[in-house]
């Protein structure tokens, strides 16, 4: 998604917001946010974790994270509009970015980039799995010192920023490794699989431009395809790709969790 409106909408000035549904910009209130946002030009584009980062000119930067049913529509003003638009940013080429999100689970903020005014959102969050940072002995020593359970572990972004629930059910099972493992039981040999697979899986994910079951679209509406690729995500019954052994669900830390019951022994 960033890379795509990179290309986009570097250079863009925001000439007018539309606030259909305001609770969605979680800070500042909707009037600061209109006032501070309109007027100012988009000078890059960047990601941390699962948020978007606008770079405005000034001080601030305009955050936006998708939640669960979040899209990212770049259309022309005279293109019908859809359903669940949330908010929505005029540019002065006449396109609109929409933001569209059925569930109402995304979240839209405006902020200095500096993080004195309020703390960034990703003040906590752990490496970029796909930086050169990110290595097996950074992973090993985020690991080591947790007894938690690995799949929520991984979901909660403190030891590696970005992976979804779709993405650490893949990884784990790349790695031959049991979502209900506690995170300080693997040992080298495993943790150097893990890194390995969570780096494999995002790559091949962003190859295929993502995974849409129902709701995720590109900037031009376009479903992604690396649903056809999944291992074991949604396909309970399945067989394994690797074994032959049918995909089971579990419910681990609340979220449903696919596996190979072979592959990936407790």
């Amino acid at each position: 998604m960033v890379r795509d409106l990179e290309g986009q909408m570097v250079g863009r000035r925001i000439t007018g917001v539309d606030l259909p549904f305001a609770a969605e910009v979680k800070y500042p209130d909707p009037l600061e946010f209109r006032d501070r946002v309109v007027g100012r030009t988009v000078n890059a584009i960047s990601r941390r974790g699962k948020y978007a980062a606008f770079q405005l000119d000034g001080a601030d930067v305009l955050i936006i994270h998708r939640g669960m049913t979040g899209s990212l529509f770049l259309r022309n003003s005279s293109d019908p509009q859809e359903a669940h638009i949330r908010v929505l940013f005029r540019l002065d080429d006449g396109r609109e970015l929409r933001f569209n999100d059925p569930r109402k689970f995304g979240s839209v903020l405006l902020m200095e980039r500096s993080g004195l005014e309020r703390p960034l959102p990703w003040l906590r969050m752990g490496p970029e799995p796909l930086d050169d940072e990110f290595d097996a002995a950074t992973l090993r020593r985020a690991l080591a010192r947790r007894t938690a359970l690995l799949k929520p572990l991984l979901l909660n972004q403190s030891v590696v920023a970005g992976l979804g629930n779709i993405y650490a059910d893949e990884a784990l099972h790349l790695a031959r490794i049991h979502p209900q493992r506690r995170a300080d039981t693997l040992s080298t040999h495993e943790t150097k699989r893990l890194h390995a697979a969570i780096r494999t899986v995002l790559a091949e994910a962003i190859a295929g431009r993502g995974t849409t079951f129902s709701s995720y679209r590109d900037y031009e509406g376009r479903e992604g395809d690396f649903q056809h690729r999944l291992r074991v995500f949604g396909r309970t019954g399945a067989a394994c790709p690797r074994c032959g052994t049918a995909i089971i669900k579990l419910v681990v830390g609340g979220r449903g969790t696919h596996m190979c019951p072979r592959c990936q022994k407790v």
